[in-house]
Parts: structure tokens; C-alpha cells; sequence
């Protein structure tokens, strides 16, 4: 390497203390500034005070969460899958957190690493929100769930279904069953491809044991799929909601097929 690390290393300082500034607000109080935004443009809000016991701490005074929860459920990060990965972004980055707020109590001349370190956690935190629309496939049973039982009612649900008429039919697990007005209702949640083809193979087993069944498919978000899995689904499938954020249309399909009325 022909650089001149000293050299590089000056500036390299230099180039990354212009970006983080540090403004009075009172007395106890101090705000840094820092390179970290939000999706929507809008800084991150972190302040520096100083505690009783002489010790620093730099903290977000609960901004973030508030930011978030403008345009998302911040409650569902502190449950299933979320609340996990939550609690690991806390673990991993060493960030305390108490009622929403995020904070990190710092010698001085820690100071420096302890800011990047907060604003690490943060970013983490606000890509929980992604999964809110991506709907990753580690949250779409979770999803999945919470709305059947808000719909059905849990007590109206068999998770994990095997129908003992079928041979190996522990292979072929169903993801929900309903009594259904006139036949059973099996329900499968399909988050991507491979899921679409063990759904297929499935209903084809069922249809050749016991055609007295109806099914109703929901897809995180059926435009993914490829074309041949969707059309062979479809041939044998039933019912089928294209997203999650289809509401009404899961509330009426699911509702419209029960044997009992809510």
C-alpha cells in the first residue's frame, strides 16, 4: 500500500469529527449531531447529560420510538419474532432501554465510539420497521396468527394439522383447521415458493383421499411467486387472499365459511 496511513488516519479524524457536532440546549443538556437519518430524512435525535454519579450518558430521551410509531405499530416489537430480534439489537450493541427510551452510560473518553455505537442500535431499530411492509418470512406466521385469532378466535383453531386419513401426514402439515359450514376448512400461509409447492402437494394428497374439503390460501404477497408455482396452486387450490393488508377480503372469505357465526 502506497498511502501514508498517518496521513490518512489525520484525515480520515478529520473528515468524521466535521460530521458529528455537539449544541448546548441548557445547562444539563447536550444534543449531537451525527450522520444517522431516518428513512424520511429526519435526523436521529441523541443527547449527551451528565448523570449524578459524574458518568456520561448518551440517549435518544425516547425519540425514536415515538418517530416509529407515527406510521407503525410499535407494540409488535415486543412481540414474537420481533421482540427477539429486538431484544438481540439491544444484546449485540450494549444499548440499554427503559419505556421506549435508548440510552448508553459512557466514560468521557469513551465518548466517541459510544455515539457510533447508539446510532448503530437505532438503525437497527428502525429497519424492525421494513418488516412491517417487506413482511419478512421469520414474521409472516406471526402475522399470520395474530389476525386469524382477531378474525376467528383462537378457541375456533387447530394449529398443525394432520389429517389422519392420509398416509405420511406428518409430512403434510396444514397450517390451520376450521370447522367450516359444510366441509372443514384447512387454511395454509404461503410466504414464498417452496411453501407455494409443499401447499400444492399437499391439497393434491388430500383431494385424493377425501375431496370433502375447502381451502383458503394467504400469500405474503402473491406477485412474488413464479407464474408456474402460482397456476399450479391455483388449479388445485381454493380460495386465495394475495396479501395480509387484505383485510376485508381475509375477514369476509374466512367469515362467509364458518360454521358459527362471531
Amino acid at each position: 500500500m502506497n498511502l501514508d496511513i498517518d496521513i490518512l488516519q489525520k484525515k480520515l479524524c478529520s473528515l468524521m469529527c466535521a460530521q458529528i457536532k455537539i449544541r448546548q440546549k441548557n445547562s444539563k443538556l447536550a444534543q449531537i449531531e451525527t450522520p444517522f437519518f431516518f428513512a424520511d430524512g429526519d435526523p436521529y435525535l441523541i443527547y449527551l447529560k451528565e448523570m449524578p454519579t459524574g458518568i456520561m450518558r448518551l440517549t435518544d430521551m425516547g425519540h425514536t420510538m415515538m418517530h416509529l410509531s407515527y406510521d407503525n405499530d410499535i407494540h409488535k416489537f415486543r412481540e414474537g419474532t420481533r421482540e427477539k430480534i429486538f431484544d438481540q439489537i439491544k444484546a449485540e450493541t450494549s444499548v440499554n432501554e427503559m419505556q421506549g427510551e435508548f440510552y448508553i452510560d459512557t466514560q468521557i473518553e469513551n465518548l466517541g465510539y459510544n455515539i457510533f455505537r447508539i446510532g448503530q442500535a437505532l438503525t437497527k431499530v428502525n429497519d424492525l420497521t421494513l418488516l412491517n411492509r417487506a413482511r419478512a418470512e421469520s414474521t409472516f406466521y406471526d402475522d399470520l396468527q395474530e389476525r386469524l385469532f382477531k378474525i376467528v378466535g383462537e378457541e375456533n383453531l387447530v394449529k398443525d394439522y394432520y389429517y389422519d386419513g392420509m398416509d405420511n401426514s406428518k409430512d403434510y402439515p396444514i397450517d390451520y383447521k376450521i370447522d367450516g359450514k359444510h366441509s372443514p376448512l384447512f387454511v395454509f400461509g404461503i410466504p414464498n415458493r417452496d411453501k407455494a409447492r409443499l401447499t400444492t402437494i399437499t391439497l393434491e394428497r388430500l383431494t385424493r383421499v377425501n375431496p370433502d374439503f375447502e381451502s383458503l390460501l394467504i400469500f405474503s404477497d402473491q406477485a412474488t411467486l413464479p407464474k408456474q408455482d402460482l397456476a399450479r396452486l391455483s388449479n388445485i387450490g381454493g380460495e386465495m387472499i394475495a396479501s395480509l393488508d387484505a383485510e376485508s377480503d381475509l375477514n369476509r372469505k374466512l367469515l362467509k365459511r364458518m360454521s358459527i357465526n362471531l
